[in-house]
């Protein structure tokens, strides 16, 4: 009767764990779905400017009108702080700067016509860049992120530094990337990402993270080049698979954007801290 008792018991507490995990997925999965608010607009505008042609201005003007609106709305509605645009902004002109480069370097094309275009590239794909700033930022505070064994601020600078402008010297010279990516796995070793979930706390190797969001972007990636977001080389007369090896890419690319968020979340805390310290 005991042994009975005690297996209902044990099925009772799976059970409750089983469903105490399950809210805690859908919470986890709310707030990211939450924090990708600006990412979803920019995929929903991409589908509907492809299925329907609206008057007036070119497609990519059409896009770049809708991003503007989109940000100027979360700014005023409160979904993202002043400080968040500016590092969104910042992402803006980073990624303007970095499809300029490759458009002109024959990487992939945006074919159709457009009025807001410099060099070939329409204004609005520095929103794409954007808005994966704009995850992270939105993410960092919805689930209270916090950094453990983050290296020195002398050490990731030159890092980002070294792996943004390999994306522009590989055409010129040897690609770096698996040994930027092997400084990446030494560097960040010990180093640990706190989040919260419902009052829970989690975490989870940093590394890992930036591999997770990479491939999520490569995901994405597909998703927005079959709505003609740009177009690859080997998808000029029909869409096809983006090569996997644009995983790697997107996951440097995701570190860059973590360690200049995170460079410029610290620097905000120590003002805070030396504000508050002055104060008292």
């Amino acid at each position: 009767m005991n042994f009975g008792s005690q297996r209902n018991s044990q099925k009772k507490t799976i059970l409750a764990q089983s469903i105490s995990g399950l809210k805690q997925l859908v919470r986890f999965g709310w707030e990211q779905a939450l924090s990708c608010l600006f990412p979803v607009v920019i995929f929903a505008s991409l589908a509907l400017t492809q299925m329907v042609t609206l008057p007036f201005l070119p497609r990519y003007d059409w896009l770049l009108i809708i991003c503007l609106l989109m940000q100027w709305i979360m700014v005023r509605s409160g979904l993202e702080t002043r400080d968040e645009l500016k590092v969104i902004t910042v992402f803006h002109l980073i990624g303007l700067a970095l499809e300029i480069f490759k458009v002109n370097m024959g990487s992939w094309t945006y074919p159709e016509e457009g009025y807001l275009k410099v060099f070939g590239v329409p204004l609005y794909s520095g929103f794409m860049y954007a808005s994966v700033a704009s995850y992270l930022c939105q993410a960092w505070r919805r689930l209270d992120i916090k950094l453990v064994n983050w290296p020195p601020f002398l050490v990731v600078v030159p890092l980002a530094t070294a792996i943004y402008l390999n994306f522009f010297t590989h055409h010129f010279w040897i690609d770096v990337r698996w040994w930027l990516a092997a400084l990446v796995m030494i560097v960040f070793w010990r180093a640990w990402v706190t989040y919260e979930v419902g009052g829970i706390k989690y975490r989870m190797p940093l590394v890992f993270s930036f591999i997770l969001i990479g491939f999520f972007i490569w995901i994405a990636e597909n998703i927005v080049t079959l709505f003609g977001a740009w177009e690859y080389p080997n998808q000029t007369d029909a869409w096809s698979l983006v090569h996997l090896g644009k995983v790697s890419s997107w996951v440097l690319l995701v570190i860059v954007s973590f360690l200049i968020v995170a460079t410029l979340k610290q620097v905000k805390e120590k003002n805070q801290q030396g504000i508050s310290t002055e104060h008292y």
